[in-house]
């Protein structure tokens, strides 16, 4: 058995995946935070939605006629990356990095990578209980 290949495990992938990436982009924001005319940016939200429909071969229906629909799924190749459009406040140089904003995100995709590795180690433990391991 593949690991990344069941559901579960390649949506909690692209979700670390997604953190990481957003930890990036929040870091660059507060490395340019006294850099004039630079504009806060953020990961678009990546929602559940989304994860699922992007699951290839296990969620696409078949077409056993021609005359059949197979649906047009589209797969996410990259996280776009979006500038704020409406920033709290803006210093008179042009920066629209609000430190306490940028923490305050950061503390947040902590919480969420905390929960998505909690939830990846339960759904291996179920596993290992399922054939027999502990």
């Amino acid at each position: 058995m593949e690991l990344d290949k069941p559901s579960l495990f390649s949506i909690v992938k692209k979700q670390l995946a997604w953190l990481a990436r957003r930890q990036e982009v929040l870091a660059q924001n507060i490395a340019n935070s006294d850099t004039p005319g630079y504009k806060a940016r953020d990961l678009k939200a990546l929602k559940f939605k989304d994860l699922v429909r992007n699951q290839s071969s296990s969620l696409r229906m078949a077409a056993t006629v021609d005359s059949h629909l197979t649906g047009g799924l589209k797969r996410a190749v990259e996280f776009k990356v979006e500038t704020n459009r409406l920033p709290y406040e803006t210093s008179p140089d042009g920066n629209s990095v609000i430190l306490e904003e940028q923490m305050a995100k950061i503390s947040e995709t902590g919480i969420s990578y905390r929960l998505t590795t909690e939830l990846y180690k339960k759904h291996l433990s179920m596993l290992r209980m399922a054939i027999g391991r502990r």
